[in-house]
């Protein structure tokens, strides 16, 4: 009987690990050639993982939600032969060594959930990123939920593992130490009273729902947090005359959609109109790698697109200084179409080095938005309205109904002051303002 490894699938540059979501087979279901055995996770995409070989499920050797490296075998095939008892699955995990510190229960617990083949899988190949660079095992996870340890407490926590890795023994140690009120050798968390949210009463009326977070609310949940942790944001606030803009797409828009094939929406404009700005005031475009400043010679433009379920995703226009305003426009169309129907690729939302939001498309006419880590800024367009404006003529000053809307940037004040960030802004508005409305299609 052979027996063929399923390996989690390399699904772009940047991507190291994948979460199991789903075993679509169980352990003696037969599989025919491409036939999906799983579903996998990377950031906010789900992909399916097919089989390379015709055969039976042989051995699973992680479970749902276990995070798993590129690379690692996640599932044996076996062809040619009787399909195998359903005991042999995942291997046995190990008992749970129970603490010696008062945190006996919560420990076992926390040990005792299983992580993925812990014999043959060294602990770095289940590392989950929880937020910047540093990475923690399932285990340390699993104590720091137990214990009530939040990701900004966690990431106080020195860690002495390889490349400063929290390990079992830290945080055991650390809890020992926090449990009698003394701080932890080398630790700089401050000695402050801890705020954390009142817990709701538990309705017995009956009449509160309780919805679980699915999981791309909670990345999208833990991202914010972290943001707002990381930087300090700062707002600015512009409002700009985009008559010009308006009279043009109504005035080409059927012709532009002949022409190309494709609708032409205010999206690609702005980013336009974003990518020169970029080139004027190239420091916009980087990001923060602990004190140090990464300039990005790239320009890859985010664009926040909303999901049918409600929650947001972030793909990316690449290299979008090299494309006219008609390649934007594919782009933009591509990529909203694809993010609704959920077939973006994981390499789609990865590389973006500046990001744009629409809330004008919600009917708001301005919004702070929150940075998209690890950028720096973060440009927020609102939604146009007709108003009365003062407008500058050869016979002096009228007032006139005009196109107008708001933008707001919200940038990161650690490296990007008021004068860069509002500059900026108001560089943005200049080019919206500025467009030729006699522009051919």
């Amino acid at each position: 009987m052979a027996q063929i490894e399923l390996i989690m699938p390399k699904m772009g540059e940047s991507i190291t690990e994948a979460t199991v979501l789903k075993w679509v087979k169980n352990v003696g279901d037969s599989i025919d050639v491409d036939e999906t055995v799983l579903e996998i996770a990377t950031d906010k995409v789900d992909s399916e993982v097919p089989s390379p070989v015709a055969g039976v499920l042989s051995k699973i050797l992680f479970q749902e939600n276990d995070v798993v490296e590129v690379g690692k075998a996640i599932a044996v095939i076996a062809t040619e032969g009787e399909a195998p008892a359903p005991d042999e699955g995942l291997p046995p995990q190990e008992e749970p060594v129970a603490s010696s510190n008062g945190h006996k229960t919560a420990i076992a617990k926390a040990e005792a959930q299983p992580t993925a083949a812990r014999a043959n899988i060294p602990e770095p190949a289940t590392g989950v990123k929880i937020s910047g660079s540093r990475f923690y095992s399932p285990l340390v996870k699993n104590i720091a939920k137990a214990e009530n340890i939040g990701v900004a407490e966690l990431e106080q926590v020195p860690g002495s593992g390889k490349g400063g890795r929290l390990t079992k023994k830290d945080i055991l140690s650390y809890l020992e130490n926090r449990t009698s009120g003394q701080p932890h050798a080398g630790t700089s968390i401050p000695q402050t009273a801890t705020i954390t949210a009142q817990k709701p009463t538990t309705s017995v009326s009956g009449a509160v729902e309780i919805v679980e977070m699915d999981r791309m609310r909670k990345l999208i949940a833990d991202h914010m947090v972290m943001s707002k942790r990381v930087s300090p944001h700062v707002t600015s606030f512009v409002e700009v005359d985009v008559t010009g803009i308006v009279e043009w797409r109504n005035k080409n828009k059927e012709s532009f959609q002949q022409k190309y094939g494709e609708k032409i929406t205010f999206t690609p404009i702005f980013v336009e109109a974003v990518v020169k700005a970029i080139g004027d005031y190239p420091m916009v475009n980087i990001s923060m790698e602990n004190d140090k400043i990464l300039v990005h010679k790239d320009l890859n433009i985010g664009m926040a697109t909303a999901l049918p379920s409600g929650n947001l995703i972030v793909p990316v226009i690449k290299a979008a200084d090299q494309l006219n305003l008609v390649g934007l426009a594919k782009n933009v169309n591509d990529l909203a179409r694809r993010a609704r129907n959920n077939k973006l690729k994981p390499d789609d939302i990865q590389g973006g080095t500046f990001t744009l939001t629409n809330v004008g498309t919600f009917g708001n006419v301005m919004g702070t938005p929150i940075i998209n880590q690890p950028q720096v800024a973060i440009l927020a367009t609102g939604a146009i309205r007709k108003k009365p404006a003062v407008v500058e003529t050869e016979y002096g000053d009228l007032i006139a109904v005009r196109q107008m809307m708001f933008l707001s940037l919200s940038y990161d004040h650690r490296v990007v002051d008021g004068f860069l960030g509002g500059s900026f802004l108001r560089r943005i508005g200049d080019y919206l303002e500025d467009f030729d409305k006699n522009r051919e299609v």
